[in-house]
C-alpha cells in the first residue's frame, strides 16, 4: 500500500526536529563539561592563600602625621652684590690690555693702559709754567722786601710800596694757578692707567690692544664673587610675608643645593608688567656660584600635614606599589599611592590610614610594639 504525501512530510519533520534536539544536547554536554562540572571540586577553604603571621621579632613602623614647613619658590637670578664697570674718560688708543675675562685681580692692579704721549707732553708743559710762575714770585718777594725796608728808611714812597705788594700778591696767584693746572695735567695723565677699582674677577672684556676708545666707553666688568645676592621677583601677595633681615631659603638648581640667606632690599615699587616687586637676598653661598645663575627664593608659607611612612617598608612589585600592612597579627598586602620623599619617609596619598602599622623589609627603622 502506497504512503501518502502528508505522511511522509510529517516523519521527516519528526526526523529533523530530533537530529535537532540531539545536537543541542550534544552541545550543552560539551560546555558543562568544558566548565568543570563534572570535574571533582576542590574545597574552597583549601585554596584559600594561607596569610604569614607577624612573629615578635618582625620590625614594624606606625603610618604618622608629619607636619611639614610649605614653601612657593619666586624665580630670581644671582647678582654680585658689588659689580662695577669700568670705562675710559679719555680719547685714546688702547695700547695694552692686561686682564682677560675671568681672571682675578686686586683693587689697585693695572688693567689697561692707554696712549699717554701727548698727555704727559702737557705735563711737562704745566710744569715748567709752575716752574716759570715760582720764579717770578721769588722775583717779586725780593723786590718787596726790598721796597719795605726803603720805605722804612723813608727812600721810597708809599705808592711803590702799593705797587711791590700788589706785584707780589699777583705772582702769588700765577703760581697757584699754574700748580692747579699742573695737578690738573697729572690727574689727566693717570686716566691713561686704569686700575681695578675692587678685588674680584673681570667677567666681560670689551676692547683689545689697538683700539681707540671714547669717553664713557665701558671697558671692563668686574664684581666680587665673595658676596652674591639672588634678585627675586615676587607677587605683591607674598611679599607681605617677608621683612628686612629675613632668614629665608634659597635654591640653586644648577648646584642642587640649597642655602640660607637673608633679606636685605625689597624695593619699594612694583613692576607694572607683572605686578611683582623685586626682593634681594644675601647671605652664605656654596663654592661655584656664578653672576647670572638661576635661583629660587624659598617663601615660606602655612604648614601642611603628611601622611608619610617608612621608604624601608614600600615594595616595588611591577608597576605596583605595595606595603605589607599588620593587621590581627598577620601580614596583608595592601598597593598604595606614593608622593614625594621626606628625608627616610615618603608621602602616602591613598592606601593606609595614620596609626596603622606596616612592615619594614630591612633591619633599618623604628621598631614598634606588634599588634595584638
Amino acid at each position: 500500500m502506497t504512503r501518502s504525501p502528508k505522511k511522509r512530510g510529517v516523519r521527516l519533520l519528526l526526523r529533523t526536529a530530533g537530529l535537532g534536539l540531539a545536537f543541542a544536547a550534544l552541545v550543552v554536554v560539551l560546555l558543562l563539561w568544558l566548565a568543570g562540572t563534572f570535574h571533582r571540586k576542590i574545597d574552597v577553604a583549601a585554596r584559600a592563600p594561607v596569610r604569614p603571621a607577624v612573629s615578635e621579632d618582625t620590625l614594624l613602623a606606625t603610618v604618622r602625621t608629619l607636619l611639614m614647613p610649605r614653601t612657593e619658590p619666586a624665580v630670581g637670578t644671582v647678582r654680585a652684590v658689588h659689580e662695577a664697570s669700568v670705562a675710559s674718560k679719555l680719547l685714546a688708543k688702547v695700547l695694552e690690555v692686561r686682564v682677560s675675562a675671568g681672571q682675578s685681580v686686586r683693587e689697585g692692579d693695572v688693567l689697561v693702559r692707554l696712549d699717554d704721549a701727548d698727555l704727559a707732553a702737557r705735563v711737562q708743559q704745566a710744569q715748567a709754567a709752575a716752574d716759570r710762575a715760582r720764579a717770578t714770585r721769588d722775583q717779586a718777594r725780593i723786590e718787596g722786601d726790598r721796597i719795605a725796608d726803603l720805605f722804612a728808611r723813608q727812600s721810597a714812597a708809599k705808592i711803590e710800596l702799593d705797587r711791590a705788594q700788589t706785584a707780589l700778591k699777583e705772582a702769588d696767584a700765577h703760581l697757584e694757578e699754574a700748580e692747579q693746572a699742573l695737578e690738573e695735567s697729572r690727574t689727566i695723565l693717570g686716566y691713561a692707567t686704569i686700575h681695578a677699582p675692587l678685588s674680584g674677577a673681570i667677567i666681560d672684556k670689551r676692547v683689545e690692544a689697538g683700539d681707540t676708545v671714547t669717553p664713557g666707553q665701558v671697558l671692563l666688568t668686574l664684581y666680587d664673587p665673595t658676596r652674591m645676592q639672588l634678585v627675586a621677583a615676587v607677587r605683591e601677595s607674598l611679599t607681605r610675608r617677608l621683612s628686612i633681615g629675613q632668614s629665608i631659603g634659597v635654591r640653586l638648581d644648577a648646584l642642587q643645593r640649597t642655602c640660607q640667606g637673608r633679606v636685605s632690599e625689597i624695593v619699594p615699587e612694583a613692576q607694572a608688567a607683572t605686578r611683582t616687586f623685586l626682593v634681594k637676598v644675601t647671605g652664605p653661598c656654596p663654592p661655584g656660584i656664578y653672576s647670572g645663575m638661576f635661583g629660587r627664593l624659598l617663601i615660606p608659607l602655612e604648614e601642611e600635614s603628611l601622611l608619610v611612612v617608612p621608604q624601608a617598608a614600600v615594595r616595588r612589585i611591577g608597576q605596583l606599589t605595595m606595603v605589607d600592612v599588620a593587621e590581627v597579627g598577620v601580614r596583608k598586602r595592601r598597593a598604595v599611592q606614593l608622593g614625594r620623599p621626606v628625608g627616610d619617609d615618603v608621602e602616602v596619598l591613598s592606601g593606609l590610614a595614620e596609626g596603622e602599622q606596616v612592615v619594614l623589609n630591612s633591619g633599618v627603622g623604628r621598631a614598634a610594639e606588634p599588634t595584638p
